[in-house]
């Protein structure tokens, strides 16, 4: 019997410091941004990606979209003795087969695309080189002088069903969403640190809440365009604790990490532990 998960809803912080979040290829591989609101923009895709390779090359666990796959043919070859579901990844992002009729398994886990809570500016780019066999490449390194990012993301029950997803992928799930990016310390990823995971369990597979990003901001203490560091800023969520409050009778379970070098404005942090003592769930990383 397939194990039934109620809906969650996630919201994830990090900062990056001098590193490129997630470079834009189309734009000489600068990091994303709004250029209308200042804001920098981290794809959904980065974020699972960073997931992904964790559960690949921490956890030991086989995945249908892998870095050792050279194309789709590779990735084929690896159901042929098994199930699709038998794949961790697949369990939680869904999969496309593309070969033959292609065959389309909608994820239960899904994320918005990030942004950033605060207005960034861009380091001036350097110019790189990098040797290769077949000569020199030379290009450009941009990088973000500071970017609080924030991902809205959740679980759906009812599409989990299909793919079978259980519990104890879910908290694979909280791990490597918490543990994944400082371990990918590439030349321009190194420098961004998690600083608050929320994952709120509803008591069902049919309520859903609002992207809890729109109750958070930040509170700062410098002037916006000089933050360059964690401690320049405190995380204002009092409208989110009051948002919370107001659905308290629909959640089950507040499951939450942070880092100790965030700060939270008017002890928001200890206002999260004393309302819902009941039903919180510390993540222990």
């Amino acid at each position: 019997m397939t194990e039934e998960l109620n809906n969650s809803e996630i919201l994830f912080l990090y900062d990056a410091k001098k590193a490129n979040p997630n470079g834009d290829m189309d734009n000489e591989n600068k990091p994303r941004m709004d250029w209308d609101t200042g804001t920098n923009l981290v794809s959904d895709v980065r974020l699972k990606r960073y997931i992904r390779d964790y559960l690949e090359s921490v956890k030991g666990e086989e995945l249908f979209v892998t870095n050792r796959a050279e194309d789709a043919k590779d990735r084929v070859k690896q159901l042929e003795d098994g199930d699709v579901l038998d794949l961790i990844g697949v369990r939680l992002f869904g999969a496309v087969q593309a070969t033959g009729d292609a065959d389309h398994l909608t994820g239960p886990v899904q994320f918005n695309w990030g942004y950033s809570l605060n207005t960034v500016e861009l380091q001036e780019s350097k110019t790189i080189t990098s040797s290769f066999s077949s000569g020199k490449g030379v290009g450009k390194d941009y990088r973000v002088k500071y970017s609080f990012l924030a991902f809205s993301g959740g679980i759906n029950g009812l599409t989990a069903r299909s793919t079978k997803l259980s519990e104890s992928d879910v908290k694979l799930l909280d791990e490597a969403i918490v543990k994944s990016i400082p371990l990918n310390r590439t030349r321009s990823k190194i420098g961004q640190t998690p600083r608050l995971y929320l994952r709120v369990e509803m008591k069902d597979n049919e309520t859903v809440l609002n992207d809890l990003r729109e109750y958070i901001d930040l509170e700062y203490n410098t002037p916006e365009e000089k933050v360059r560091e964690i401690n320049d800023v405190n995380l204002d969520i009092t409208e989110l604790l009051d948002y919370l409050n107001e659905n308290k009778n629909k959640i089950k379970k507040i499951n939450y990490w942070f880092d100790s070098k965030l700060k939270f404005k008017d002890g928001g942090l200890n206002k999260l532990l004393n309302q819902f003592s009941g039903s919180l769930n510390e993540l222990e990383y």
